[in-house]
């Protein structure tokens, strides 16, 4: 069994028992703790004994032996269960190990992954080497298994074979199947999709939805199909309608979403008061937004949003650990449970000032304890520079098409017809119409077209960070976006954008072209600076790098760029190919 799923050898249980027999001493004991009883549902005082990653022992008795034991009189600070994060997208120009590393300071211990990027650029055997070593870290690291690309790829039956899906849902540290951002080919009769998600049950594993916007009957479609949670509520009625069909409610508070003030407040109004079928999530929201933080502020606004206080951290805590059947691991001070404890100077005030992870201190007294996430990995799981050994020339900025995409917002895009002349090397910043690119990242084909509403003052962007890993071209000025190419072509990865002929700002990506190495705090800085940049460029929505990820992601409307080509989503067609070079 993989130690993941923490199911301890014979000889580790014997020496858990011989510490409660007072043969062994715990290694850690927190004394007069007044932690959250979540069977109780109240705060109680007590002993909590720790040996190694495992609380063997809640209740007023004190281990007969201490020697070498590390104990801490928490007389003044409250207690409670180390925070999950169930829906996670690890890999939003941060990666696993940092975002992992950040969140732990906040107090969530525990991440519920997506596998997308693992299953789209690398192969199964590296991919699920990197899972084992993730397992050596403090936080604990779970994942989804993906049924979708959720655009269109060239190689989608391969990298979504039968054989890959069967491998990943048999995976032992994989909690569920989805986000079903396919969810419309199991309406058309996918019998493949059916089936995996069959096996998933089999396994008495979850089903994550992706339903925005989704009439009831559909809802009650998808839970016949054997959906289980949905994040996509944002409204208090949406979340009505999904709590009447049996689903787990996943509210959601995130860089694109920021919606949980507005739904605790419709929910409130809608008279719902009962709180267990609730869950947090952040959505995998970008690095600056978690400046505020992460679980830990979700749970510091359902509070202050008139959620009871206890209910708020059972959201952030034992509901998702019931929801993905880990409770006897996760989400809970008791006996048996790994000790993930999070310590906080007062009970309203969610955000820990010290943090164990696996009975690790990994922040403790207000200070991040340095050296608990070592880490230089990378390169031996196949996360390397790009290697970009081709060139773009101006054969290659060619725009003839007789409609671009507009945005609507960060992420929804639809068509429109061009009217302005595009035959020139300059566009005039009098407009918000820029010229846009997506091109292999091998370099073997290209798509150009126009985009509308991104920006009306950016000279040349480029970005190796997309849904599939391919090059993104945006600018007014082709020399420009040819120098933002050759920015990150130098790089082996990034976010460049280039005024004049010169780089204004970029973010290195080093890892495979879509994550950077730093810490997040590091990156935090590099971002907010690009945004900066861009929001003076004239880029007017909530987050620029959820509109480089969705150009290509078929799963929300109108119009997309994919590797097939310029895509038209709700007829499911292929509008223009795209252009071998």
């Amino acid at each position: 069994m993989l130690e993941q799923r923490y199911r301890w050898k014979n000889k580790q249980i014997r020496e858990q028992v011989s510490v409660l027999d007072g043969k062994l001493a715990p290694t850690m004991l927190l004394k007069n703790a007044t932690y959250l009883n979540q069977v109780l549902n109240k705060w109680i005082t007590a002993n909590i004994w720790i040996y190694d990653d495992r609380i063997v022992y809640v209740g007023e008795k004190l281990p007969a032996r201490t020697d070498g034991c590390e104990i801490r009189d928490c007389h003044g600070e409250w207690l409670v269960p180390g925070y999950i994060e169930p829906h996670a997208h690890p890999f939003q120009l941060y990666n696993p190990h940092s975002l992992a590393a950040y969140a732990s300071q906040l107090g969530t211990t525990t991440l519920i992954n997506d596998n997308m990027s693992l299953v789209l650029q690398m192969d199964k055997k590296k991919a699920f080497s990197l899972l084992r070593e993730m397992r050596n870290i403090p936080s604990t690291m779970y994942w989804w298994c993906r049924f979708d690309a959720q655009t269109e790829i060239q190689n989608e039956e391969q990298a979504f074979s039968h054989g890959n899906i069967k491998s990943w849902l048999e995976h032992d540290a994989v909690l569920q199947g989805g986000e079903l951002t396919g969810w419309p080919r199991l309406l058309d009769g996918d019998d493949m999709m059916l089936h995996w998600i069959q096996e998933a049950k089999r396994m008495r594993k979850q089903i994550e939805g992706h339903f925005p916007g989704a009439s009831e009957k559909t809802l009650a479609k998808m839970m016949l199909f054997g959906a289980d949670c949905d994040h996509e509520a944002m409204t208090g009625k949406e979340a009505y309608d999904r709590l009447m069909h049996g689903y787990t409610v996943s509210l959601r508070h995130s860089s694109i979403r920021p919606d949980l003030p507005k739904l605790l407040e419709e929910i409130h109004e809608l008279g719902i008061n009962m709180y267990d079928r609730f869950i947090f999530t952040t959505d995998g929201s970008s690095a600056s937004f978690y400046e505020q933080g992460m679980i830990d502020h979700m749970i510091r606004i359902a509070i202050e949003k008139g959620v009871p206080v206890i209910d708020a951290y059972n959201m952030g805590t034992i509901n998702p650990a019931r929801h993905y059947n880990i409770d006897y691991l996760h989400g809970n001070i008791t006996t048996g449970r790994i000790a993930n404890i999070n310590f906080l100077e007062d009970e309203r005030n969610p955000t820990p000032v010290s943090v164990l992870a696996k009975g690790k201190w990994v922040k403790k007294d207000g200070k991040e304890v340095e050296g608990a996430y070592g880490w230089n990995t990378w390169e031996e799981h196949g996360f390397e520079k790009l290697d970009i050994d081709w060139s773009l020339t101006g054969d290659d900025m060619q725009f003839s098409m007789p409609f671009g995409i507009k945005m609507e917002n960060a992420v929804i895009t639809k068509p429109y017809s061009i009217s302005i002349d595009v035959s020139y090397e300059e566009l005039s910043e009098d407009h918000d119409e820029c010229f846009f690119m997506l091109v292999d990242r091998k370099g073997k084909w290209r798509i150009n077209t126009m985009l509308k509403g991104f920006a009306s003052r950016i000279g040349g962007m480029a970005s190796s960070f997309s849904n599939t890993g391919d090059i993104i071209l945006i600018g007014k000025n082709k020399q420009d976006m040819l120098t933002a190419f050759e920015r990150i072509k130098m790089l082996g990865g990034g976010i460049a954008i280039a005024g004049n002929g010169t780089i204004e700002c970029e973010v290195e990506l080093p890892l495979n072209g879509g994550m950077s190495a730093k810490a997040v705090p590091d990156l935090i800085e590099d971002e907010k600076k690009l945004l900066r940049l861009l929001e003076e460029k004239g880029y007017r929505f909530e987050d620029p790098i959820y509109s480089l990820l969705f150009f290509s992601s078929t799963h929300l409307p109108y119009i997309r760029i994919t590797q097939h080509g310029m895509y038209d989503v709700m007829n499911k067609t292929v509008l223009f190919p795209t252009i071998m070079r």
